[in-house]
């Protein structure tokens, strides 16, 4: 029986490239693995459903996953997470001195719908009491204009959301302070650059984000893997093997990472670092598996729900290929 062909569509991870290199190869499967930015990636597998299996935005799954007919089931790899206290960025003239005075300024997001801004506007609404609704929402591209959401949402009734202005970035309106401030998963170039007028709102943003994670447990992820559910349907066994090759990938990334004998990267202090990451979240930094993830998908479900992206909770169990969950044992 010839080896299965699938097409998967995928950032460049440490803990993806033994499948992209070929190291790791699923059994029965013919893997051609498409490196592609991720933004590309959800767009062409949201709006077209071009590969067999990608990588998918976490809240645009629970949006198409909560409505009829769903394309996609979702395998419980998490490719990318990100605290997100340290993505918050401000103009130095706003007045925001501190997370609650969020409430009733300009915000630029780059969607609404985007995973890592549905967590951040979760986060600051339980943790900080603004509700998303209080807030001046502004969407646009960082840094190219015109950037439309990747599935269609039907906006929450009383929510105050505009475009940026044509041939505007998000970027560039926070420098020149249109906006107040920028919720978003990329750190904006007028902050790299090292402009004056934009700051993190958080000044000791590790601090913020390890008493985070003390507290709730949760390591924010913002991406799955997912099928074409024609596909799953047609071969429900490659969703097993997808899964045990991204654990098997992850865990060869994991080894290399941690090897004592030599310092693989150009980092100096790379090894202390680990120690202390470690030392605050665990063993494994990057843990696959829906028990492992429970709390955090559990979190991310009631912040879209809250934020009307989702019209009730969903069962973590029902979003995932029913073989991925449970393993033979010996």
């Amino acid at each position: 029986m010839s080896p299965l062909p699938i097409t998967l569509a995928c950032h460049d991870y440490d803990r993806t490239r033994a499948l992209k290199d070929g190291t790791v190869k699923p059994n029965g499967i013919e893997l051609n693995y498409l490196s592609l930015p991720v933004e590309e990636t959800f767009w062409r597998m949201c709006q077209f459903q071009e590969f067999d299996a990608s990588e998918m935005s976490l809240s645009a799954y629970l949006i198409l996953r909560s409505r009829p007919d769903p394309p996609f089931i979702a395998i419980p790899v998490f490719p990318a997470r990100q605290f997100r206290h340290s993505s918050v960025f401000v103009n130095t003239t706003a007045g925001i001195d501190q997370p609650e005075d969020i409430a009733g300024k300009r915000v630029g997001i780059p969607e609404y719908a985007m995973t890592a801004i549905v967590w951040m506007k979760g986060i600051w609404q339980e943790d900080y009491g603004v509700n998303p609704n209080t807030v001046n929402w502004v969407v646009g591209g960082l840094e190219d204009p015109g950037r439309k959401e990747r599935v269609d949402i039907s906006l929450p009734e009383g929510l105050s959301l505009e475009e940026a202005p044509e041939g505007k970035t998000l970027s560039e309106c926070l420098e020149e302070g249109s906006i107040d401030a920028l919720f978003s998963s990329r750190i904006p170039l007028c902050f790299q650059n090292g402009s004056p007028q934009v700051k993190r709102i958080f000044k000791d943003v590790r601090a913020v984000e390890e008493e985070y994670f003390h507290r709730t447990g949760i390591f924010p992820m913002m991406h799955t893997l997912v099928m074409k559910e024609s596909t799953y349907r047609d071969h429900p066994w490659a969703a097993q093997e997808l899964f045990k090759a991204f654990c098997k990938a992850k865990e060869i990334a994991a080894e290399i990472l941690y090897d004592t004998s030599a310092l693989r990267y150009s980092i100096p202090w790379l090894l202390t670092e680990i120690e202390e990451q470690r030392r605050v979240i665990g063993q494994d930094l990057w843990p696959y598996g829906l028990e492992e993830n429970r709390v955090a998908l559990e979190k991310l479900i009631q912040y879209s729900a809250e934020q009307e992206l989702i019209p009730n909770l969903l069962k973590v169990e029902t979003l995932f290929a029913q073989a991925t969950l449970n393993e033979f044992k010996v």
